[in-house]
């Protein structure tokens, strides 16, 4: 009974991580097959985070024209008001904020938040998947997506345990069940943004194995839980 109840676990386990490739297959053949949108449109919820470029427009006259970088704190600083929280902002909201200040002095003004460069469109997804890294956001992304860009969670991840980490002042921490995902609940299957950060968390075993490698094998890299057993071993 036991035997037949491991070999239905592990046989479960095949079919989710299946489903798991299978679904971020046809997620990314989808976006390949899909019209291209206009340049602009992935910009319209983007939220802006250090070290993008701004350009800060103040009409009408003498209208005022300002290039900022986001500074690593979220602020940018604008000769008119002074510093200004950009990070985890879009531009639209940007521009709410420096308009209701400046309108204190300033009536009838128009100010308008153009992003003149996208430099922390990165995304970095690490922890339990194949080919941890980062790369550029050129396109709207959810994290099933981006889990199969880097080849999909090992054996060894806890599925039902994602984290995105958005940057803002706090951070927000976002949790994933991708479990849940490939059970077709998509719920938490959340579109990503430039400086997102997926964390792929191991299993309680997993991390056991890797406290023991790291104990046995100080300077040896970690190489999971089967590649602890083959060192032994040896």
């Amino acid at each position: 009974m036991a035997r037949s109840t491991q070999t239905g676990t592990r046989s479960s386990r095949r079919s989710r991580r299946t489903g798991i490739a299978v679904l971020a297959a046809s997620l990314l053949m989808a976006c390949m097959h899909s019209p291209k949108p206009a340049p602009d449109v992935r910009y319209l919820d983007y939220l802006v985070g250090p070290p993008d470029r701004l350009t800060i427009t103040v009409l009408p006259d003498p209208p005022v024209v300002e290039n900022v970088v986001v500074r690593p704190d979220g602020m940018i600083t604008i000769q008119l008001v002074g510093d200004v929280l950009a990070g985890g902002k879009t531009t639209d909201q940007i521009a709410a904020d420096v308009q209701n200040r400046i309108s204190r002095f300033k009536r009838g003004a128009l100010v308008t938040v153009a992003l003149a460069g996208a430099e922390s469109s990165m995304i970095t997804v690490f922890g339990e998947v194949r080919n941890p890294g980062a790369f550029p956001l050129t396109r709207q992304i959810r994290i099933s997506e981006a889990l199969g860009v880097v080849g999909g969670p090992t054996l060894f991840a806890n599925e039902d345990g994602l984290q995105v980490v958005r940057p803002g002042s706090p951070p927000k921490v976002i949790e994933v069940d991708l479990d849940a995902i490939v059970d077709g609940d998509l719920r938490t299957n959340v579109q990503l943004y430039g400086g997102d950060i997926v964390y792929v968390p191991p299993t309680a075993l997993a991390s056991v194995g890797y406290f023991f490698q790291q104990l046995l094998f100080p300077f040896t890299p970690f190489f999971g839980v089967a590649g602890i057993a083959s060192g032994v071993g040896h």
